[in-house]
């Protein structure tokens, strides 16, 4: 899609559903946002809709980056103590078999 021929209205619109959608564990939707708008937002002449566009388009930012926290230190966390936690760790993995049953 090609955001030059959207109107301002129509890119507030899609920069919101975008920021909501983000809400349902989807921090990749908040990232795609903050990158897709951020032109909009910081670098166009002023326009009516461009104050509640660069909002949402922080907001995707700093949710998209807490995310990307989060999910790093879990990563850290299962990989180093996953064997430490017995059989509670093998649980919680998952382990895709190679070769026939």
């Amino acid at each position: 899609m090609d955001l030059s021929k959207v109107k301002n209205d129509e890119k507030l619109r899609l920069c919101q559903w975008y920021f909501k959608a983000g809400f349902a564990f989807l921090p990749f939707v908040w990232f795609v946002n903050s990158i897709w708008f951020f032109n909009d937002a910081f670098r166009k002449p002023p326009f009516d809709e461009q104050k509640l566009i660069r909002k949402y388009v922080i907001f995707s930012a700093y949710g998209a980056l807490v995310w990307a926290i989060i999910i790093s230190v879990w990563i850290y966390i299962f990989q180093s103590y996953r064997v430490a936690w017995g059989e509670f760790g093998d649980t919680i993995s998952c382990l895709i078999p190679t070769g026939r049953a």
